[in-house]
């Protein structure tokens, strides 16, 4: 039955729409995180062999990335946290195509606590995602009116590009801090008195709970709860996902480090202001829960150029309608100058999505979602561990189950085949004929060996036995299967 099933997904898959050939990327972890033992980072091709393996002693606190010079960059969940909610990582490790350690380095300080995801950028650096500790005094200082957590603290974000350096070393090369970034309307004796609906561009420091024993990770001093970073290389911006305020964000990179602490300066000319934010104006004193579209969503990112819906942004919306998940795609409202445009007293628009998609599917945590060349996207349901690409018209042309249990995937990406260069790996899966292509006779190849109806005096895969290997083998092979 199960080669029946698979082989149906082959018919399927020919007549709804072809899979995106490429090589997928996915790090399972066992529920709660780091733990001891053994844990894997897997490299497959859409057949499920294996193209590479890597193996770690800690567990994955996002996904991993595979850079074109083969190397994988790996974020994971160190020993001793000092800031413990949902995803903690604190540790991110360097490995080379044979799995040599390359190179780790561990944020996990009494200042700072790297969590979630990381970035790896075209010099070479890497974007990581950190909790900052305020204390209760330092939170009240700048105008906010609650802490509710017995720790007394509230966790503020910031984002730090680290330069690797020799096995075990780092320099930070860049930072913005969200504590820069403040307005209050409560006390005008106190820093960043102001309009909250104003400043779309600052973040009103007593909007959400901090500690609320419902999040992530329970009793807490978590405050936003960032969970993906993404880079736009020609914009020289990143985008950020904040599940505890429903929002996603972006700021400008182009800024030196004291220009991204103020409000002037980069090629924005805003500093380190919120460039853009979108999925509950709420948080900024606009719009109404009609305009509220996010739901604890991860995964932002950017769909390269030459893509279709290059330029827009997609994500992970997981709690979309009740229990069901959804990926979103948003056209930002980008205008000729790299900032984006809105309306005096509007939230940032767009109103609604320009493409979704959504189908029985739902994960509480985590859970991922990148745009493919072909216009495919592929999706992650991290606590079912199942990865699956989908047509833009919504069909689903590859579908893979890890496993369920305590086992989750984070996230997955998926390459393509020629992404570490011509030959890289040696072969070229699914080319099973070996010509340097991949067709209709590699597919029927893989069903002759699969389910074992060729004969053995013609050429594999030539089912109606005329000397070639074409089309009306399909016939001759369904109406088999249909008989038999």
């Amino acid at each position: 039955m199960k080669k029946f099933t698979k082989f149906l997904f082959y018919i399927l898959s020919l007549l709804i729409g072809q899979a995106f050939d490429g090589l997928t990327i996915f790090s399972p972890a066992q529920g709660g995180g780091g733990g001891g033992g053994t844990f894997y980072t897997y490299l497959i091709d859409n057949d499920l062999n294996e193209i590479n393996v890597w193996s770690h002693n800690r567990g994955a606190a996002s996904m991993p990335y595979l850079l074109q010079d083969s190397t994988l960059v790996y974020p994971y969940r160190v020993q001793n946290v000092t800031m413990n909610s949902g995803g903690v990582g604190g540790g991110i490790s360097k490995y080379s195509w044979d799995g040599e350690l390359l190179w780790s380095y561990e944020i996990a300080n009494n200042t700072y606590q790297h969590h979630h995801d990381v970035e790896p950028l075209p010099n070479g650096n890497i974007l990581v995602i950190v909790w900052e500790r305020k204390t209760a005094n330092d939170a009240y200082a700048v105008g906010r009116q609650t802490i509710d957590n017995s720790l007394n603290e509230m966790w503020a974000e910031a984002v730090l590009e680290i330069e690797p350096l020799g096995s075990n070393d780092a320099n930070i090369v860049w930072e913005w801090h969200i504590w820069d970034h403040l307005v209050q309307d409560v006390n005008p004796e106190l820093p960043n008195y102001g309009v909250v609906s104003d400043h779309p561009e600052l973040q009103d420091v007593n909007y959400g709970a901090v500690g609320s024993n419902g999040g992530p990770g329970g009793s807490n001093a978590d405050w936003k709860h960032f969970n993906a970073i993404a880079y736009n290389e020609e914009l020289d911006q990143i985008a950020l996902s904040s599940r505890h305020h429903d929002e996603i964000y972006i700021i400008d990179h182009s800024t030196t480090t004291e220009e991204a602490s103020g409000h002037t300066g980069g090629n924005s000319g805003m500093g380190g202001d919120y460039l853009y934010r979108w999925g509950n104006p709420q948080s900024y004193g606009r719009g109404n829960n009609s305009n509220h579209l996010l739901g604890d969503q991860h995964s932002v990112n950017w769909i390269p150029e030459g893509y279709p819906g290059a330029g827009n942004l997609i994500l992970f919306n997981n709690n979309d309608n009740g229990n069901n998940s959804a990926v979103l795609e948003i056209e930002t409202p980008i205008n000729f100058s790299g900032t984006y445009d809105i309306m005096d007293g509007n939230p940032f628009e767009p109103e609604s999505p320009v493409w979704s998609y959504t189908d029985n599917f739902h994960t509480q945590m985590q859970g991922g979602a990148f745009r493919l060349p072909n216009g495919n996207t592929l999706i992650t349901d991290c606590d079912d561990a199942h990865m699956f690409e989908v047509t833009s018209d919504g069909n689903v042309v590859w579908d893979f189950d890890y496993g369920g249990g305590q086992t989750m995937i984070a996230r997955a990406q998926k390459y393509a085949m020629d992404y570490l260069g011509p030959g890289f790996p040696e072969y070229l899966a699914g080319d099973v004929n070996f010509d340097s292509a991949i067709n209709i006779q590699d597919i029927l190849m893989i069903l002759d060996m699969d389910f074992g109806y060729g004969y053995d005096e013609t050429p594999a895969a030539d089912y109606n036995g005329d000397g070639l290997v074409n089309t009306s083998d399909w016939i001759t092979l369904v109406q088999f299967i249909l008989n038999n």
